[in-house]
């Protein structure tokens, strides 16, 4: 049975969405750079010190489903199916990142404002480089943990490393040249498909 989550945790996460919203709703008028954190809490009806009780930068924002997706990928890494290879392994942690909460930013529409402002912004692409080294070596530990007779942690670096890599250019690639949300989502799963 799943416990549904308590008031507070269910205020709290309203607060997320609105921040969130709110804060792509001045992007898109004002532009990222022209948009302030102060601006955004307004807007949401909270305090600055609210904003960053949520997230630690204006450039969070755009990168505010990142932990969702790592929890999901790095779940189904430690779940390796026995005799699964491991860029079978990786393929299917990222199949489910992507089908679990991508598709549901792509449906919303804010996927592509994140890309043209993570496209234009040094600050946001600084952040989102600090966030895919992280991610990266998450995985790389996970898939070490995961595969430790078939790799060592170049292979597993290097694995990690092509995958995600063309996943994130496939799903740039696509958003930028105007792509559905469904093919978007298929540009990714091509990129996958490319490392089986």
């Amino acid at each position: 049975m799943v416990e549904e989550p308590g008031r507070r945790e269910r205020k709290k996460q309203r607060t997320r969405e609105a921040l969130i919203a709110e804060a792509l709703r001045l992007f898109e008028r004002q532009g990222y750079d022209g948009t302030t954190v102060a601006e955004i809490a307004a807007a949401a009806d909270v305090s600055t010190r609210t904003f960053f009780l949520h997230f630690p930068t204006k450039e969070d924002v755009l990168l505010a489903n990142t932990e969702v997706r790592m929890d999901l990928g790095l779940a189904a890494v430690a779940g390796r199916r026995p005799g699964e290879r491991p860029a079978a392994v990786l393929a299917r942690a990222i199949e489910e990142m992507i089908a679990r909460t991508w598709e549901a930013d792509l449906a919303g529409g804010p996927a592509r404002l994140r890309a043209d402002v993570l496209a234009s912004s040094p600050a946001a692409q600084g952040r989102l480089l600090q966030r895919f080294l992280a991610a990266h070596a998450e995985l790389t530990d996970a898939l070490l943990r995961a595969c430790p007779e078939e790799l060592d942690r170049v292979g597993a670096a290097a694995l990690v490393g092509g995958m995600c890599g063309a996943v994130g250019g496939a799903a740039l690639t696509s958003l930028r040249q105007g792509d559905s949300p469904e093919q978007v989502r298929d540009a990714m799963r091509r990129a996958i498909d490319l490392y089986r």
